[in-house]
């Protein structure tokens, strides 16, 4: 009787999608930062697109909807806030989010 291979998983170079926060990835996805921006400095970047006047407006909106209180909802409030945007606004908030960086 034959023994089953084991396989052996060849180690990871890049961490998984899982490993990589939501913050970060809402932030790739619409385009604000780098792909390959480290960690802590995207999470500076996050509550600096959270504390912006159009997204909070944005925010509040969908808030108001649907009672979002928790942290896990306010990364959704903001990625949906974001999704609403428009490339331009988003261009905008992302030259203002450069200029608090500086």
């Amino acid at each position: 009787m034959k023994h089953p291979r084991q396989h052996k998983r060849a180690p990871q170079t890049q961490p998984s999608a899982l490993a990589v926060p939501s913050y970060h990835r809402i932030l790739v996805k619409h385009g604000l930062i780098e792909k390959t921006l480290p960690i802590p400095e995207a999470y500076e970047v996050f509550l600096r697109v959270g504390a912006d006047p159009e997204v909070e407006k944005l925010r509040r909106n969908l808030e108001r909807g649907n009672k979002m209180k928790h942290v896990p909802a306010l990364y959704l409030a903001t990625a949906m806030a974001l999704q609403g945007m428009t490339k331009q606004e988003l261009e905008a908030l992302k030259l203002r989010i450069e200029e608090k960086r500086v």
